[in-house]
């Protein structure tokens, strides 16, 4: 495996009962790069973020943290590697924005000690990166679903992660909120190093903050690139039966497109 290689993932397939919901998947992911995944509802996105991170056992196939099997690995040792954030994040919205970013530090404790002076400073780090300094005693059910997210973003990162797999991170956000959101992965990953897997259903966020985009289609990846290479109006069309006008934005020099017609795939 490359030196730059993080997490490398060969022949990957997932069954859920009867049914193939990711079939030979093969991916290198390079340290230092944002990857997003995307594809239609269905698809195996989440189900292929929930087994590179060893939450689902695969029917076939390796998914290999620095050249290891990520499931022969002691889930403290994971855990120092990878942080993890799903959907449906509902568990511990009682305590406060300080108590919910120590949490990330378990990883590196024994279970009977408490925090300690580094785990305070790189709490204290994790809080204002995400800038959340003036909500550290709120109780996490209060507060908004923009500042919600930024908390679970916090005690993700207050893991001192290499990797950062996020799922819809932006879901159910206003439009100010998922920019505010996109924006800070961003940062994570050009100022911190982070290496960034995110599932995302907005295209042109996709476009606008990836390195590398993952195409998803039937539980295969159809197609793996940079922006310019994936999101061609051939690509839409084919998994997203859309057609889209795309553009060149002046400002990122990304791909920018709308959906003009819905394409009837019967015909």
């Amino acid at each position: 495996m490359r030196d730059n290689v993080l997490l490398k993932v060969e022949n990957l397939t997932v069954d859920y009962k009867e049914h193939r919901i990711i079939e030979n998947v093969n991916v290198d992911i390079e340290k230092g790069r944002i990857y997003s995944i995307i594809g239609p509802n269905g698809c195996g996105k989440t189900t292929f973020l929930r087994a590179i991170s060893r939450n689902i056992k695969p029917k076939e196939g390796r998914v290999l943290l620095d050249n290891v099997s990520i499931f022969s690995l002691k889930t403290k040792k994971v855990a120092r590697k990878m942080a993890v954030l799903f959907q449906t994040n509902d568990a511990m919205s009682d305590v406060t924005v300080r108590n919910l970013v120590e949490y990330g530090r378990f990883a590196h404790k024994k279970w009977w000690k408490g925090t300690n002076e580094e785990d305070n400073r790189i709490v204290d780090w994790a809080i204002k990166k995400t800038g959340l300094s003036d909500l550290v005693q709120r109780r996490i059910n209060t507060l908004s679903g923009g500042e919600r997210q930024r908390a679970w973003i916090a005690m993700s990162i207050a893991q001192k992660p290499e990797i950062l797999l996020l799922d819809e991170p932006t879901t159910y956000l206003d439009i100010s909120h998922q920019l505010e959101i996109m924006e800070l992965i961003e940062s994570l990953n050009r100022e911190e190093g982070i290496t960034i897997v995110m599932v995302l259903h907005d295209l042109n966020h996709a476009a606008r903050y990836s390195d590398d985009i993952m195409v998803f289609k039937e539980g295969k990846l159809h197609s793996k690139g940079n922006p310019w290479e994936v999101l061609r109006e051939s690509v839409l069309e084919d998994v997203f039966h859309v057609k889209t006008h795309i553009m060149n934005d002046g400002e990122t020099n990304r791909p920018v497109f709308y959906a003009k017609k819905v394409v009837d795939i019967n015909q």
